[in-house]
C-alpha cells in the first residue's frame, strides 16, 4: 500500500502534468503498475535496511520527477528548448515522457545493490519502460524509439559516471543530486545507529533543512540550499557539485546554499 508522501507527491507531479495530456496519461498508467510499486519498495528495502544507505524508493524517485518537471518547465519558459526540440526529433511533451520515465525508474537497480546499479536500473526497466510507452503511442513507433532511448540515456547517466549528451538527461541528473533533505536520512539514522562506511551521507543529507527550485536572476534555474548545519556542505560540494559539472544543463543553473542565519553562498 502506498504511504501518505508517495499519494500526496503523486498528486503534485498530476497538477504539474495537466497541460501535457499524453505525459499525464504515461504517468497514470505508471502509478498504477503493480510491478513498478513493489520494485520500487524492494529497491529501497535493499538501499536502507540491507546497505545502510538513504531511502532510494518510491518517495525518492517521485521526488527526483518533481525536481525534474520543474527544470524542465523552467527552461521552457525561458525560451530555450530542449535536445529533442532542437534537433527537430520529437516535441517538448515528448521530453517530458522521457524525463518522467527515467525519474521513477533511476534507482530500480539497487534492488541488485549499489555498485553499477545504473546499469542494472535499465535493464529492470526496459520492459517497463516498452509497456507503458505502447500503451501511450500504440500507433506512434517513432516517439516510442525516440522517448524509450532519452529514457535510458537519462537512467544510465544519473551518477554521473557516464558522459551524457542531452539536456533532458542532464535535467535528470541535477533533479536526483537536489533530493537531499533530510528526509531522505530519517529512516536509516532511525534504524541503524552503529558506524559504517558511507555515514556521511546520511548525516550530511541530515543537515539540509530546505531545497528549492525556481528561476534563476541571471540564469534560468536557481537551487536555492538551506542547512542547519555545515556538515550539510558535504552533500553540495561532494554530490550534487560533482552531478552539475557533468551535466549538460550546468550552463542554465545558479546554485546557492547557507546555514541557518548566516550569509548565502553563491557556487554557480
Amino acid at each position: 500500500m502506498k504511504s501518505a508522501k508517495e499519494i500526496s507527491t503523486e498528486s503534485k507531479i498530476f497538477d504539474k502534468l495537466k497541460k501535457y495530456p499524453k505525459c499525464f496519461e504515461l504517468v497514470e498508467y505508471l502509478f498504477h503498475n503493480e510491478e513498478l510499486q513493489e520494485m520500487q519498495d524492494y529497491a529501497n528495502n535493499v538501499s536502507i535496511k540491507r546497505l545502510g544507505f538513504n531511502d532510494h524508493g518510491p518517495v525518492h524517485m517521485r521526488q527526483v520527477a518533481i525536481n525534474a518537471i520543474k527544470m524542465l518547465n523552467i527552461i521552457h519558459e525561458s525560451g530555450l528548448q530542449t535536445s529533442l526540440e532542437n534537433e527537430e526529433i520529437g516535441t517538448f511533451e515528448d521530453s517530458m515522457c522521457a524525463v518522467v520515465i527515467a525519474a521513477l525508474m533511476h534507482d530500480l537497480g539497487m534492488m541488485i545493490g549499489r555498485q553499477g546499479h545504473e546499469d542494472m536500473s535499465v535493464v529492470l526497466a526496459l520492459p517497463l519502460i516498452d509497456k507503458a510507452l505502447y500503451k501511450v503511442f500504440p500507433d506512434n513507433i517513432h516517439k516510442r524509439v525516440v522517448i524509450k532511448s532519452l529514457a535510458i540515456e537519462s537512467i544510465i547517466g544519473h551518477m554521473s559516471s557516464r558522459k551524457i549528451h542531452s539536456l533532458e538527461a542532464g535535467i535528470i541528473l541535477i533533479a536526483d543530486g537536489c533530493d537531499m533533505t533530510k528526509g531522505r536520512a530519517r529512516i536509516p539514522l532511525a534504524i541503524n545507529n552503529s558506524p559504517r562506511a558511507g555515514d556521511i551521507h546520511k548525516y550530511s543529507a541530515n543537515a539540509i533543512t530546505r531545497v528549492s527550485i525556481s528561476h534563476g536572476e541571471n540564469k534560468p534555474i536557481k537551487i536555492d540550499i538551506e542547512m542547519s548545519a555545515d556538515v550539510g556542505f558535504f552533500q553540495i560540494e561532494e554530490v550534487l557539485l560533482t552531478k552539475v559539472d557533468s551535466s549538460p544543463a550546468k550552463p542554465y543553473i545558479e546554485l546557492y546554499a547557507w546555514v541557518t542565519g548566516n550569509e548565502k553562498k553563491r557556487y554557480l
